[in-house]
């Protein structure tokens, strides 16, 4: 269990702080809206806030910012609960819900902080930009994509041990 510890702990603090850095970091050397070319065609970082969710959900909702924060709130407490439910030997379980608590956790920061959180990561194909997004962003993604795999792998587990 205690190897649980160490990844939720290291995860947790590793994201948060390079989540929060790249945030400061763009705030203070970008102008809001500029674009910095990196992978011409795909992947620029332009600058953006965002006060609402994904596609910039409720953004203009006068009682969003207390929704967000809530709704963070909760998810964080609901992670960490289940995450003191883990089995020693969950330790791909323990990575991914790291991944979605420190994800949650810098967005809320920014959102109690802020009132809207900083967004940069700008992926496009042609004409067509996907959402710009956040280093919490991408640790929630990726920690929600290994939770499923975890899942999918835990249901054939079960399913080949049934006589």
């Amino acid at each position: 269990m205690k190897t649980n510890y160490l990844i939720f702990g290291i995860v947790s603090a590793v994201v948060l702080v390079v989540d929060q850095l790249t945030k400061v970091y763009i705030d203070r050397t970008m102008q809001l809206y500029q674009s910095i070319p990196v992978i011409d065609g795909l992947f620029n970082i332009t600058y953006l806030r965002n006060k609402g969710a994904a596609f910039s959900f409720l953004a203009d909702a006068s009682w969003r910012l207390p929704f967000f924060i809530a709704i963070s709130v909760i998810a964080s407490v609901v992670i960490l609960s289940v995450f003191l439910r883990l089995k020693a030997e969950q330790r791909f379980t323990a990575l991914s819900l790291s991944l979605i608590f420190s994800g949650a956790v810098g967005n809320l920061i920014d959102r109690a902080r802020q009132g809207e959180v900083i967004d940069f990561l700008d992926v496009y194909w042609r004409g067509h930009h996907w959402p710009a997004f956040n280093v919490a962003d991408s640790a929630i993604c990726v920690g929600v994509f290994l939770l499923a795999i975890d899942m999918l792998r835990e249901e054939r587990r079960q399913h080949q041990s049934k006589p």
